[in-house]
């Protein structure tokens, strides 16, 4: 629940920037918001740097005056995008409008995410403090992942600036073409060789540091992987939600390898490792399908990715994926070719 709550906590922000959207004090809302939002940040990192001890007990070797001193860093980067001059020159950057304050809220969103989740990693011990906490249930997955959604959906204004439709067309979330699943399933397959490389180059270059980080994680997802609807929730709903916020609502807005990189900062449970620059390598995989198609067919491979993690590939089974996936790079190569082929011999 306090996962699901801190989530949420800009959720007010948000509908004040979506309501903003086109009125005359929208200006005043593009720095006002973030500014807000940013020294908020710079004030929690301050009171707890000052002794109020803010940040919570069940975090691991924590140091604690990096960790604040990070914080309000943070902080002061997302007010400082309320700064007009600032935001000018990201949106020569990034395909954000300079004007409309919700993207001026999303990047200072995107900043305080990515500095929170940096800041965790150099400052605390992420693999002992997830050891330390009690496994997640499927109610926690499922209520943790969901605060994405509904940023994702109240971010780009659903029944505030959008009706349903014009919001889901907004998300990239629309009726998939069948080569489009293809290319889904096929990716998953290739995602799968470079998670057990890394997992393989870690073991080799890190062994101590993969142990850790194995550990970690066989103890955050036991209960979810000791039963099939565990297993189903693992694998659709980080899948589902993460994509349609990332890859449907920030991408456009932040571009495809910001977005990537805030992705991956998302994963702290891996610290810093090779297994996290293989989650940065299938994130900008991920955009790169989301640029060339759709929101549901990056969500698609996303999900189907973290469903093959939790199947055990050895003996007939590695023989029966390995045959499955050269049929479907096999057929999703044919139809991209034959789509671009028509393409090109349509009239202009």
């Amino acid at each position: 629940m306090n996962a699901f709550v801190v989530e949420l906590s800009a959720l007010p922000l948000v509908i004040l920037a979506n309501v903003a959207v086109g009125k005359r004090w929208a200006g005043l809302a593009s720095e006002l918001l973030p500014g807000l939002v940013g020294g908020a940040v710079c004030l929690f990192g301050a009171l707890d740097l000052a002794g109020a001890q803010l940040v919570g007990p069940a975090i691991v070797g924590v140091s604690r005056q990096g960790l604040d001193a990070a914080i309000i860093v943070t902080g002061f980067v997302a007010a400082v995008v309320a700064a007009r001059p600032v935001r000018d020159r990201v949106a020569r950057a990034v395909p954000i409008d300079a004007d409309n304050p919700v993207h001026a809220l999303a990047l200072s969103l995107a900043a305080i995410l990515f500095g929170f989740n940096v800041a965790t990693v150099l400052f605390t011990d992420t693999l002992g403090s997830a050891s330390s906490l009690p496994p997640l249930s499927v109610g926690d997955l499922v209520l943790g992942e969901s605060a994405f959604l509904i940023l994702a959906f109240v971010g780009v204004g659903v029944l505030i600036r959008r009706e349903p439709p014009g919001a889901m067309s907004r998300l990239g979330l629309v009726w998939p073409r069948w080569w489009q699943v293809s290319l889904a399933l096929a990716a998953a397959g290739v995602f799968v060789v470079v998670a057990v490389l890394a997992q393989v180059a870690g073991q080799a270059l890190t062994p101590e540091l993969a142990r850790r980080i194995a550990d970690s994680n066989e103890h955050t997802n036991q209960l979810l992987t000791g039963s099939l609807l565990g297993v189903i929730a693992l694998g659709l709903a980080p899948g589902l939600c993460e994509d349609v916020l990332f890859r449907g609502a920030l991408q456009p807005r932040l571009g495809l390898l910001p977005t990537a990189i805030v992705f991956t900062s998302l994963h702290v449970q891996y610290s810093l490792s090779i297994d996290t620059l293989a989650i940065l390598v299938l994130a900008v995989a991920l955009g790169f399908i989301r640029k060339y198609t759709n929101t549901t067919t990056s969500a698609t491979c996303h999900c189907a990715y973290n469903l093959l993690g939790g199947i055990s590939l050895g003996g007939a089974t590695l023989v029966v994926a390995l045959v499955v996936e050269t049929a479907l790079v096999t057929v999703t190569a044919y139809a991209i070719w034959a789509e671009r082929r028509r393409r090109s011999t349509e009239p202009s």
